[in-house]
């Protein structure tokens, strides 16, 4: 059998909420464009992602990955922060 090497999924967003213990809530903003009228829309999507050292800070901007279900809603994992809130 050949082996299924599959690519997890990454994000790139900001931190909009770190009160919770080792997880913090990750705002992806995309830009998808409008079927029939070409105009684009921005939508945006919250993540609950873990971080088991609480590094993150409110605005810092991160890399999540997909993992396996940590709890109930919590399904992504801070890989690397990328820039650090002022």
């Amino acid at each position: 059998m050949s082996e299924n090497t599959q690519s997890k999924k990454t994000r790139t967003g900001s931190v909009v909420s770190n009160r919770m213990e080792k997880s913090v809530v990750v705002l992806v903003e995309r830009k998808v464009r409008h079927k029939l009228y070409g105009k684009y829309l921005k939508t945006s999507v919250k993540y609950l992602a873990d971080d088991p050292e609480n590094r993150c800070n409110i605005g810092d901007t991160v890399l999540i990955e997909e993992c396996r279900p940590l709890s109930k809603k919590k399904r992504w994992r801070v890989r690397t922060i990328l820039e650090q809130a002022v």
